[in-house]
């Protein structure tokens, strides 16, 4: 590129006010710093007419150095070929599911997603004839690919599903949905690319929610989607196509979390282990959602085909409904709120969103999700003995409690 201030003798210097527009570039090699590099910008100038058609970067759009980075780690931890970013993990899920798919199709989907990924599919799509086919996650895997039709394009799975953690047995699946024609998708945000491999199990679309895990500090909304081949190409024109795009702050904040991600889930795992244990022993425990746990649902497929567990475990509790604010209320190191992955441990009440599901189990005890932050283990296995405690209080002091049959869990 010309440099804007070289002039010859005869030529009029730039104005000062020509010259905050248009600085000298340092000159000199960068130097090389242990934080990624944060390059912002939307105008790319490029060195000549002939670079307007690429191949390099042409708009800041389609990313500079730091999303380029962050791509790049991505495919690198997911086993990918092409990496397409979003502006959040929802994004991502809908991004990856209008590449994928043509008006006229049919999405088979297991129920125990997350319940934005469906509404996406039910109220979105559906207004260019996509329609929707759920499937409980009980089923069998021949079960499931029998249910599809001449017009299935897509299968889109979440395992651990989403609340209850149920198990899907994904290699078996993305087989079967291979041997039809049919792609298949993974939301892989509970494994966060290092606990589970979808590409590598033969699914040709990985997605995960950058929110959660991978930036790790509750400040940040990006997600991804890492594929191989035709489908990473289908995902690369549809997001430019449609305009995806995240910031290069954001970016570098997700390339931040990349450098602690496995120290981090190593840490939210042991410690969602150890209070799962203690959960299993209490009296006021019904049941623990934790495939991680020996004995639970669906530990024999996490066991074969994941490298450990997050932070994530469910509790469903021995008591009548009314009683679940007084176990939530008396939280305090937990805080009540959506979302998970960060640094911070939180707890959710469940059942609202459990009864939209279609299939499988229907819950008339309290449903709480518990996320196990970083926070020392024994301070939150006390909070949640007194919330318990309370718990045990509420259920005395109410009229329409029955002692519903347990199903308790193996340590």
């Amino acid at each position: 590129m010309k440099d804007p201030f070289s002039v010859s003798e005869t030529e009029h210097p730039p104005r000062e006010q020509t010259r905050m527009i248009h600085p000298h570039e340092g000159g000199g090699q960068q130097a090389r710093t242990a934080a990624p590099v944060l390059q912002r910008g939307t105008t790319v100038l490029l060195p000549a007419c002939g670079a307007f058609a690429g191949p390099g970067p042409t708009y800041g759009r389609g990313g500079l150095a730091t999303q380029t980075a962050l791509r790049a780690a991505l495919c690198d931890l997911e086993a990918g070929e092409g990496c397409v970013l979003y502006p959040s993990g929802l994004a991502a899920l809908s991004g990856a599911i209008l590449a994928l798919c043509r008006a006229g199709d049919e999405i088979v989907m297991c129920d125990t997603i997350y319940a934005p990924t469906r509404r996406f599919v039910e109220s979105g799509l559906s207004a260019y004839g996509v329609s929707l086919k759920l499937f409980d996650p009980a089923s069998s895997p021949e079960e499931i690919a029998a249910g599809f039709s001449e017009r299935t394009r897509l299968l889109v799975m979440e395992s651990p599903g989403s609340l209850t953690l149920d198990m899907l047995d994904v290699p078996q699946l993305a087989a079967l949905a291979r041997a039809r024609g049919v792609l298949s998708l993974v939301d892989n945000t509970f494994a966060a690319g290092v606990l589970f491999k979808p590409l590598e199990h033969g699914v040709d679309v990985s997605v995960q929610a950058l929110t959660k895990y991978v930036c790790g500090h509750s400040d940040v909304f990006m997600g991804a989607a890492v594929a191989r081949g035709e489908a990473a190409a289908m995902l690369r024109r549809s997001a430019r196509d449609v305009g995806w795009t995240v910031s290069s702050d954001d970016a570098y904040l997700a390339l931040r979390g990349l450098k602690t991600l496995h120290t981090r889930l190593a840490r939210h795992g042991a410690s969602a282990l150890e209070v799962a244990r203690w959960l299993a022993d209490q009296p006021r425990v019904a049941e623990v959602l934790c495939p991680a746990l020996p004995g639970a649902r669906g530990h024999a497929l996490f066991a074969r085909d994941y490298a450990g567990t997050n932070g994530l475990v469910t509790v469903v509790l021995d008591g009548p409904m009314a009683a679940t604010s007084a176990f939530l209320d008396s939280l305090a190191l937990f805080g009540l709120g959506f979302s998970w992955g960060g640094f911070e441990s939180l707890a959710i009440p469940c059942n609202d969103q459990l009864a939209q599901r279609q299939t499988g189990a229907r819950w008339p005890q309290p449903v709480i999700r518990l996320h196990v932050g970083l926070e020392a283990t024994a301070d939150l296995i006390a909070e949640l003995d007194q919330a318990l405690a309370r718990f045990e209080a509420a259920c005395a002091a109410s009229d329409t409690h029955t002692t519903p049959a347990r199903a308790r869990v193996a340590r």
